[in-house]
């Protein structure tokens, strides 16, 4: 083999690896966020079929309470929940105690379930 053909050989193969690297480089960028904030802490959205970003129902007044009362267990079983009010964007939960005054007021966020104290 002549010279030439070898260092035409070295190069084809040094193309091929750079080529590989760089594809996996930005398939590794877009996956972080190419351009935006990344890092660490980078959850990627999640989809629904047609490629938009899926929408979780809201909470129910029903489910606020469940979240409530499995609060309230853990904390003092001798408490109870009073009246639930909806407050737009979260529920707003009363916790009642045995002399039947509001011990705390409770946030139950609509999308996430979170709960909130809110005094």
């Amino acid at each position: 083999m002549s010279r030439i053909a070898k260092s035409a050989k070295v190069f084809i193969l040094f193309l091929t690896v750079t080529g590989i690297f760089s594809i996996a480089a930005i398939d590794f960028a877009q996956a972080c966020g190419w351009g935006q904030g990344g890092g660490e802490a980078y959850v990627p959205q999640r989809r629904d079929q047609n490629g938009f970003l899926a929408q979780k129902q809201a909470l129910t007044e029903e489910q606020a309470r469940d979240i409530v009362s499995n609060y309230i267990k853990r904390l003092n079983p001798k408490l109870n929940i009073g009246n639930i009010t909806d407050n737009g964007g979260f529920y707003e939960a009363e916790i009642i105690g045995d002399d039947n005054q509001v011990i705390q007021l409770v946030g139950v966020d609509k999308q996430s379930g979170r709960l909130v104290l809110l005094n």
